[in-house]
C-alpha cells in the first residue's frame, strides 16, 4: 500500500478548474507521481469539478460541502488501487480560500485528522475578511448591492448573512479560536498566504493579507523601502516607511495629469484596440453600448442569483441532489453553538496615522482578523505593478492573456515552499 499526500486545489467565485492549470503544472514539476528518492510518499492532486460557474453563487458552505464529497470519493478510489491518504494539503485561491477553511472545518468534525496529517494550508488572493468597504461613492454601490447580486455567497462575503444556527456571520464563525473551523486550521503544520500590495480590486491587501491597515494606500507611504526576493520575482522580502529618497516609489492612485497619461497607455484593451477609423466609432458609441452593457451584467447577476437562491433553497429543505453535483449537507445544523465576539480594542495596528483612502473596516471585520492573527501565518506580499493583479498572481489565464505570466515567480515559490 502505497501513502499518498492528497493536495486539492480549489478555484475562485465564476472559476473554474481550468484557472488552477498553472499551479498544478508547477506543482507536478516539483513532485511527480512517482515520489522522490528519500521519501515513498506519492502526491495526488484533486481539482474539485462541483462548484464551478454559477454554483460558486451557492454559497462557502454549500461549496465546502460539495468539495468534502469530492475528497472522500477520491479516497475510496485511491483505496481501491491499494493507496492510502495519509498526508493532506490544500490551496484556495479568491473565494476558494474561504471554501478551503470551511472544507477542512467539516473535515475535522468527521475526524478525518484523526488519521491523516494535516501538512500545507495556503490562500492566494483570498478575502479572510470578507469585502472591505471604501470611503469611495462606488465602493458604497459594491457593498449595497453585492449581498444582493451574488445571492448566499455575497452575503457570506459581506458579512450581512446569519449563519445556520449561531445568528453571526459564517467569517466571524470561521474565525472563532473555540470552533472547529479554526481549531482545524490550527492543525496545519504549514499556514501560508499570499497578498497583493497593489493593483487588487478584488481582493485588497488588508482581506488577503488578514490586516486592518494598508501601508500602500496612504499618501505619505508612496515612498516606500520595498526589498524584493531575488530568486522569486514580484515576491517582497519586506517593506518599510522612507525618510529620504526613496529606493521605490509607489504609484499614485490619485486622480491627476500623470494617472491620465499612465491610464490611456492601458486603454483600450486587447480585445478592443482597433485601427482608425474604426477606434473612433468605438469611442463614440461608448455613450450608448456601457449603459446596454451595464444592463445586460446587471441581468446576468440577477439570473444566476435567482438560480443560486432556488438551488439552496431545495437543498436546505429536500437536500436532494441538483444536476451533477455532490450536494448532500455533512452535519451543518450539527455544529455545536460555542461561537463568541472576542472583545478587545478595534484600533489599526501597526502604522498609526489615520487616511481617508484606507478600508471602512467593521467591528464583525476587525474581530475576525484579531481571531485569525492569533494563529502563526506565513504571510507573503506580492508587488505587481500592472492592473489586473488578482488574476496574475496565480497566472489564472496564463495561455489567453500573456501578462498573466508575471505571477510565475509567486507560483514557483508556492510550489518550491510545499512541503511533501
Amino acid at each position: 500500500m502505497t501513502d499518498i499526500h492528497l493536495l486539492v486545489l480549489i478555484h475562485g467565485m465564476w472559476g473554474n478548474p481550468g484557472h488552477l492549470n498553472e499551479l498544478e503544472r508547477k506543482i507536478r514539476e516539483v513532485y511527480s507521481h512517482s515520489g522522490s528518492e528519500d521519501n515513498d510518499t506519492k502526491l495526488d492532486i484533486l481539482v474539485p469539478g462541483t462548484i464551478r460557474d454559477d454554483s460558486t453563487y451557492d454559497g462557502i458552505d454549500w461549496g465546502g460541502e460539495r468539495v468534502v464529497l469530492e475528497i472522500y470519493a477520491e479516497m475510496e478510489k485511491l483505496e481501491k488501487s491499494s493507496d492510502k491518504v495519509t498526508r493532506f494539503s490544500v490551496t484556495g485561491y479568491s473565494w476558494g480560500g474561504l471554501v478551503a477553511r470551511y472544507v477542512i472545518g467539516v473535515l475535522y468534525h468527521k475526524n478525518f485528522f484523526a488519521s491523516i496529517t494535516a501538512v500545507n494550508f495556503n490562500t492566494i488572493a483570498t478575502p479572510h475578511l470578507g469585502f472591505p468597504r471604501f470611503p469611495s461613492f462606488m465602493s458604497g454601490i459594491f457593498s449595497s448591492l453585492g449581498p444582493k447580486l451574488l445571492s448566499r455567497t455575497g452575503e457570506q462575503c459581506w458579512c450581512t448573512d446569519k449563519w445556520s444556527d449561531h445568528d453571526k456571520p459564517l467569517l466571524l464563525v470561521m474565525s472563532d479560536p473555540e470552533f472547529l473551523f479554526y481549531q482545524a486550521l490550527a492543525l496545519f503544520q504549514t499556514r501560508r498566504i499570499y497578498a497583493n500590495a497593489i493593483n487588487d480590486v478584488i481582493v485588497p491587501f488588508v482581506t488577503a493579507a488578514i490586516e486592518t491597515y494598508d501601508p500602500f494606500l496612504d499618501a505619505q507611504a508612496k515612498e516606500l523601502d520595498l526589498v524584493f526576493d531575488s530568486e522569486y520575482k514580484h515576491l517582497l522580502k519586506s517593506f518599510s516607511p522612507h525618510e529620504g529618497p526613496a529606493t521605490h516609489q509607489v504609484e499614485s492612485r490619485d486622480i491627476s495629469s500623470g494617472w491620465w497619461t499612465r491610464a490611456k497607455s492601458r486603454l483600450p484593451p486587447p480585445p478592443v484596440q482597433l485601427m482608425f477609423p474604426l477606434d473612433l466609432l468605438f469611442y463614440l458609441s461608448l455613450p450608448v453600448l456601457l449603459p446596454i452593457g451595464a444592463s445586460l451584467v446587471m441581468a446576468r447577476f440577477c439570473i444566476a442569483s435567482y438560480g443560486s437562491k432556488s438551488r439552496v433553497k431545495l437543498l436546505e429543505s429536500n437536500n436532494v441532489e441538483i444536476e451533477d453535483s455532490t450536494t448532500h449537507p455533512l452535519a451543518l445544523t450539527s455544529f455545536p453553538p460555542c461561537v463568541r465576539v472576542l472583545e478587545g480594542d478595534n484600533t489599526p495596528s501597526t502604522w498609526e496615522p489615520a487616511s481617508k483612502h484606507q478600508p471602512l473596516l467593521t467591528p464583525t471585520q476587525l474581530a475576525i482578523a484579531r481571531n485569525l492573527n492569533t494563529l502563526e501565518i506565513e504571510k507573503k506580499v506580492v508587488y505587481l505593478e500592472d492592473a489586473s493583479a488578482h488574476g496574475m498572481i496565480m497566472m489564472r489565464d496564463a495561455k489567453r492573456v500573456s501578462k498573466h505570466k508575471q505571477g510565475e515567480g509567486v507560483v514557483r515559490h508556492w510550489a518550491d515552499s510545499f512541503v511533501l
